[in-house]
């Protein structure tokens, strides 16, 4: 057991209780949160951060500055990286843990189907989106269904990084289109995975990150991440470029970003996540010139990099349908699918009180709009980085704010790991026993509800 440290003003900091381990704690603190253990204190260095500029004018003691958004945003990627022990290694638990849920997922969508006569592999690769995906690599884009009440739905909606891949996959394999798509969607998904797990650990430690990837699994529409959907594969892009803005790769971070918008609209999200990132680490620059007079540079290639890829397919849409820079808007008109700031998604849930039995729903409705606000309050409270925080706004806000397809919008809500962030500290600060017990129930609840979900209604 080493020697106690001695407190300064700085105080002492207790390694993993922060993002950025600068809160100062009392010996008192410590002890509580160590619930009686055996007491091993780390060298001193370890517990010592640089106090923050302190001021005098408060008398009896030291008043501390709070970091600024700019100091949140941009110490990332000068702090020190996590041990590189082997990546893959480091998120061997995330990966495994990760896997054993989408199995069990796979296995009870399996069982469900059998006993219903329907094909677990037909609602997985051959329904709903995956239908539309498969016809654009397959045909490539022109084809539109018209509807009786004059809506024209058009496979231009769909953004194209997906059936590329799936063409890819079925001219060097052997494969179908549709499982093409699902070979891509399953690699996708242990790709978001990791990359949700580096973020979490790049921000909160690896136990922190563990946590995150099982909650995410674990979601009532965690099927989806299954299916020749792009949820995973925009998921994956996205917390890389998340991942590549916290430390400082503004070239990797652009290429993903645009890599992103080539999958889904809300691709829009990892741009501004990006844009915002480097306006705040230009502002941080003004101040204190960097060393490296070269990351200027990459920063604005980065800048440039992220918008092509959704910019260049909206682009392209409008002069195929002749529309110009708006013709993407009327593409998702024809689907009834818009930006109404959540005038129509509001009206749809006062709809469900004009009866008893749907009033439930409603109240669930309500419910499930309130955690997810209270979620990115609390995200904004812990101090999360700001490109965590723009990205999980935007996505947020997109998906509760469009105008049709209210059922989609859990499944629209699947990219904004950042508001699952605050439930892993919580998870892993219990017990293992009750961390378990708690992840292995929602596993369960998961698996059950993605076989209902399909062998029903399914994801529109």
């Amino acid at each position: 057991m080493g020697t106690i440290p001695r407190l300064r003003p700085g105080g002492a900091v207790l390694p993993g209780l922060t993002q950025r381990n600068e809160q100062a704690v009392s010996l008192r603190e410590y002890l509580r949160r160590s619930r009686g253990g055996p007491l091993r204190f780390p060298p001193e260095e370890v517990w010592r951060t640089p106090p923050f500029p302190r001021s005098t004018t408060h008398k009896g003691g030291f008043r501390f500055r709070t970091a600024s958004i700019i100091e949140r945003v941009t110490d990332l990627a000068t702090r020190t990286a996590p041990p590189r022990t082997g990546a893959v290694r480091r998120a061997a638990p995330a990966l495994v843990g990760y896997a054993a849920v989408r199995a069990l997922g796979l296995v009870v969508l399996a069982l469900w189907s059998a006993a219903r006569g329907t094909s677990a592999h037909t609602l997985l690769t051959a329904r709903w989106d995956s239908l539309w995906y498969t016809r654009v690599a397959a045909l490539g884009y022109g084809y539109e269904v018209r509807l009786p009440n004059g809506d024209v739905h058009s496979n231009l909606a769909f953004f194209p990084l997906l059936p590329w891949l799936e063409r890819l996959g079925a001219a060097v394999t052997p494969l179908s289109y549709a499982d093409a798509g699902l070979v891509v969607a399953t690699l996708a998904s242990l790709a978001a995975a990791w990359g949700i797990f580096a973020v979490a650990d790049r921000v909160y430690g690896p136990r922190v990150g563990v946590g995150a990837v099982l909650l995410w699994a674990v979601l009532p529409v965690g099927i989806v991440q299954s299916m020749a959907y792009s949820e995973s594969l925009f998921t994956a892009l996205a917390a890389w470029a998340l991942y590549a803005v916290l430390t400082g790769r503004w070239v990797t971070a652009g290429v993903l970003a645009s890599l992103a918008g080539l999958t889904r609209p809300v691709g829009a999200a990892v741009v501004a996540a990006v844009w915002t990132s480097a306006a705040v680490s230009y502002v941080r620059d003004r101040r204190t010139p960097p060393a490296d007079g070269g990351s200027a540079v990459r920063r604005t290639a980065g800048v440039l990099l992220a918008p092509l890829g959704a910019a260049g397919y909206v682009l392209w849409v409008g002069h195929r349908t002749g529309k110009g820079p708006f013709g993407y808007l009327d593409v998702q008109a024809g689907w009834r699918n818009g930006f109404d700031g959540g005038y129509a998604f509001a009206r749809f849930i006062a709809g469900k009180f004009t009866s008893l039995p749907s009033a439930a729903a409603g109240v669930g409705l309500i419910a499930g709009v309130v955690l997810i606000i209270w979620l990115y309050v609390v995200c904004v409270r812990q101090g999360q980085p700001l490109p965590l925080l723009v990205y999980a706004g935007a996505v947020t806000a997109l998906a509760l704010c469009a105008s049709s397809y209210f059922g989609s919008k859990p499944r629209l809500l699947l990219p904004a790991f950042p508001l699952l962030l605050p439930l892993a500290r919580t998870l892993v600060r219990a017990r293992p026993s009750r961390s378990a017990a708690v992840l292995g129930g929602l596993a369960a609840a998961s698996a059950v509800y993605g076989a209902f979900w399909l062998n029903g209604a399914g994801p529109p």
